[in-house]
């Protein structure tokens, strides 16, 4: 976690906090409905069901600063990008999703140019895209490339690796153009259904990294291996 930003952090949960207490204190106070008083036959039913009460809230409470806390994560790793939240999905993000989504189940056809073409797969893309790309080598994470292919994006043509462990599992990696002159670095997660994507920004290219089969935190291991051979 970025030490810089914990004071920042826990004033927010500090102020989380109250918040929650304003919303669920009053509750407390509530007098038992007569619907229930009717049902209440034994002394200690009462008492079972407070208790039970208590517990649905306390799984409310903690469930609700769980979704915050996903919902605001930053520290990815000591040395690596940075993830925040962001109230609008880039569109890029969505397309990777998309993409991943279509082309990773396939069997005979996942990608348009093989890995046994790997040079001259990037320098096409490269040409396309007006930029200078590279495949990442990912087998020290466990996966290997299985190629690539051209995509339309929303405003040009669009790179896509595909990835594969030796357990079948798939990710890839998108890439797109932004305008010169972008500053924007962030590191950012999010879900479009059950597909988990990384991205970032990095001058004039976007990244897009996308598993539907692989947890958070393995999916994170890959993104910060590609962040770091991507920009040393």
């Amino acid at each position: 976690m970025d030490k810089d930003n914990a004071p920042q952090e826990d004033a927010e949960l500090k102020a989380l906090s109250q918040a929650l207490h304003q919303l669920y204190d009053p509750v407390l106070e509530e007098p038992v409905p007569e619907r229930l008083r009717a049902r209440l036959v034994q002394p200690g039913r009462w008492r079972l069901a407070a208790l039970a009460a208590g517990w649905i809230a306390l799984g409310l409470g903690v469930g609700i600063v769980a979704g915050w806390q996903l919902h605001g994560w930053r520290a990815m790793t000591q040395n690596g990008p940075n993830a925040s939240s962001q109230a609008e999905v880039p569109g890029f993000v969505k397309r990777a999703a998309v993409a991943h989504a279509v082309y990773s189940p396939e069997v005979r056809h996942p990608v348009e140019v093989g890995a046994d073409q790997e040079e001259h797969l990037v320098a096409w893309l490269s040409k396309r895209l007006g930029s200078p790309l590279r495949a990442p080598k990912l087998e020290d994470v466990g996966y290997h490339l299985v190629g690539g292919r051209l995509l339309p994006g929303e405003s040009g043509p669009v790179a896509h690796f595909m990835y594969q462990s030796k357990q079948g599992t798939r990710i890839t990696l998108y890439v797109r153009t932004y305008p010169a002159g972008n500053n924007e670095t962030a590191f950012r997660y999010a879900a479009e259904g059950n597909v988990k994507v990384f991205y970032w920004i990095d001058r004039k290219l976007g990244y897009a990294l996308s598993s539907a089969d692989v947890g958070t935190d393995d999916l994170l291991k890959v993104a910060n291996t590609v962040y770091q051979q991507l920009n040393p």
